[in-house]
């Protein structure tokens, strides 16, 4: 931008329209006006329609995959329609559009899956044939992985949508992102949140990014003041392994780091679609190698998948690997 935001030319902050969209959007508008001292008036949000959005009757990975739900508003910021835009980290691609970067992170929220059910308690109280909902491919792997026996339906939508398509008897129960649920203020609707160790979430899964245009100092020092450091640490390994995986919504991935004092720990699993086959692996090291330590454990996964992996996923295992 090309000054400081002020009520006579406020920030303009980008965001999907969702509930839980807006809460980020008005978190980070929050944070900014807290560091700065600077009042309300002095920030803007718009609401941007995405892809994602607009179309609801198909699963994501018939309509595009990763993208679908920030392209519109990337574009926004690169026409200088927005000065910022507010994503939730799991949703976007691993790639920037060319003159654009994200390098400020809010503090991390519970990264963990919520277990949502009007019926049941816990995924081990669900019946054989039990219909679960969920869109996200890799929820839908992992518990195919864990119980075949259960039967997966396509359940797309905000949380109020799918709690509706719960009450209607579309699915008996589905799995939402604690994170949102914090967020929305909503963590009645929660019957258990599932461990990593049960079912290990999506890549920056609670972690909102808030992307500027390069060359924005302006943006950058006023982001700059409410970026997070654990966060960056941990996302940054998390989609470096990620990158290297050629992460979409076509590929059932996951991966959580942790910090401990200046270490770090990182998980990953890679599945088939159909939940046949699971790989697991993980690493250890200084938080400050955190690139390095997800694009070796990427190799390591990639290195122990059968051929049949590759040609059912999409990926290429011998494509170079990208820098970090």
């Amino acid at each position: 931008m090309d000054a400081h935001p002020s009520p006579e030319r406020p920030l303009r902050i980008g965001t999907r329209g969702s509930p839980l969209a807006l809460a980020q959007a008005h978190e980070t508008r929050d944070r900014l006006m807290a560091a700065h001292a600077l009042p309300e008036a002095a920030f803007e949000i718009h609401v941007i329609k995405t892809t994602g959005d607009r179309v609801l009757d198909r699963p994501l990975r018939e309509i595009g995959g990763k993208g679908l739900f920030t392209r519109e508003i990337e574009d926004a910021l690169l026409d200088r329609a927005i000065d910022i835009a507010v994503h939730s980290m799991k949703d976007m691609p691993v790639l920037q559009p060319d003159g654009l970067v994200i390098d400020c992170y809010l503090p991390r929220e519970d990264v963990r899956d919520a277990f949502v059910s009007r019926r049941f308690g816990s995924i081990a109280e669900l019946p054989a044939g039990t219909a679960v909902g969920s869109s996200s491919l890799r929820r839908r792997a992992q518990l195919a992985h864990r119980r075949p026996d259960l039967q997966l339906v396509e359940f797309r939508g905000n949380v109020q949508t799918r709690m509706r398509k719960l009450d209607e008897g579309v699915a008996a129960a589905t799995f939402l992102a604690m994170a949102g649920l914090t967020r929305l203020g909503m963590l009645e609707v929660v019957r258990g949140a599932i461990e990593p160790e049960e079912m290990l979430p999506a890549v920056a899964q609670g972690a909102i990014g808030v992307e500027r245009r390069k060359g924005d100092e302006i943006a950058a020092g006023l982001l700059a003041a409410i970026a997070d450091q654990p966060t960056a640490l941990r996302v940054e390994s998390e989609r470096a392994y990620l990158r290297r995986l050629d992460g979409s919504c076509q590929t059932p991935i996951a991966g959580l780091a942790l910090l401990d004092g200046d270490q770090l720990w990182l998980r990953g699993e890679i599945l088939l679609p159909d939940g046949s086959l699971s790989i697991t692996g993980e690493r250890r090291g200084l938080a400050a190698d955190g690139p390095a330590l997800g694009l070796d454990l990427a190799e390591e996964l990639l290195s122990r998948a059968p051929q049949s992996f590759f040609e059912l996923i999409g990926i290429d295992p011998d494509r170079t690997s990208p820098p970090v």
